[in-house]
């Protein structure tokens, strides 16, 4: 796929990819909605009842086929966790675009409490590890493909890449201090989601790596003292549900600043097609360029 196929990822072709993987899954195409649009496009299907993700490009491929066989292991585990619908084999291909099919969860915006999200996340790195190999976490793996493809301005590409190769100079120095082990990857409050029986969830399996656990308990604590959007009350039962405050681990600076910087690379791949996302991008930096408070970054 060519890079200007890859820049024309937008609703309209995520939502054309998806009525065709659904003539395939025999899944009917009723009342679609879009949730989210990042890495993947998230749409909701037949009342809810079944949620949908397009991966953006090809090369989703392989963490598709991975979020599978977690799903598949958790399944079989019985951890709390999405649950794959359909009978085709998933993920279905259209384009080279992986497409798959989930259960939807209540209305899909009913969330945990911190403190359950502490206490799954704890459950989810006691697992024994599944049988079948999970890549290491390369935290900059990403950054500079995104860069590549955005439509942001030379001067804030220039800047994002510099600061992407001093931070992964900082991170190779962290030493962490809690076990290495299966991580989420994307653990944060809209990833754990109650059922139609109030049960929570865990959803976006996609990110799962082998890594140091901080990782996975970095954006609640940075939703709460970077960005305001965790009150200290929610924040404290979630480092008592986990049983760990990151916050108090030297290296938590450091890796504060590296989430940061995929939050915003992240944020970039939508700039070209998204007004309000490419002004975002640009407050963003502007506030890493300044050292200024993160308490005006809007949630995408």
């Amino acid at each position: 796929m060519t890079t200007t196929e890859r820049i024309v990822f937008d609703a309209a072709a995520a939502e054309d990819i998806l009525r065709r993987a659904c003539a395939l899954a025999d899944v009917d195409p009723d009342g679609i909605e879009m949730l989210r649009f990042g890495d993947h496009a998230v749409f909701r299907i037949d009342s809810g009842r079944i949620v949908s993700r397009v991966g953006r490009s090809a090369d989703r491929l392989p963490s598709v086929r991975r979020e599978v066989a977690v799903a598949m292991w958790l399944a079989a585990g019985k951890y709390p966790a999405a649950r794959l619908v359909t009978e085709a084999e998933q993920p279905v291909v259209i384009d080279g675009h992986p497409v798959t099919f989930w259960e939807g969860l209540a209305d899909g915006d009913t969330y945990a409490s911190t403190r359950e999200m502490g206490e799954l996340l704890r459950q989810l790195h006691e697992l024994e590890p599944p049988p079948f190999s999970l890549p290491p976490l390369h935290p900059f793996d990403k950054v500079e493909q995104r860069l590549e493809l955005a439509v942001i301005p030379s001067g804030t590409r220039e800047y994002l890449a510099t600061l992407a190769e001093e931070l992964a100079a900082e991170y190779d120095r962290l030493r962490f201090v809690l076990p290495a082990g299966p991580l989420h990857g994307d653990f944060n409050i809209g990833n754990v989601l109650r059922d139609a029986a109030g049960h929570p969830k865990v959803i976006d399996l996609d990110g799962f790596v082998t890594g140091p656990r901080e990782w996975d308990l970095m954006q609640t604590a940075m939703y709460y003292d970077s960005f305001g959007w965790h009150t200290k009350a929610e924040y404290v039962d979630f480092a008592d549900g986990y049983g760990f405050d990151v916050r108090e681990w030297s290296g938590y600076e450091v890796l504060r600043s590296v989430r940061e910087l995929l939050m915003v690379t992240w944020l970039s791949q939508n700039a070209g097609t998204n007004s309000r996302a490419a002004d975002e991008v640009e407050k963003r930096v502007d506030t890493l360029r300044s050292g200024g408070s993160r308490r005006d970054w809007a949630p995408f």
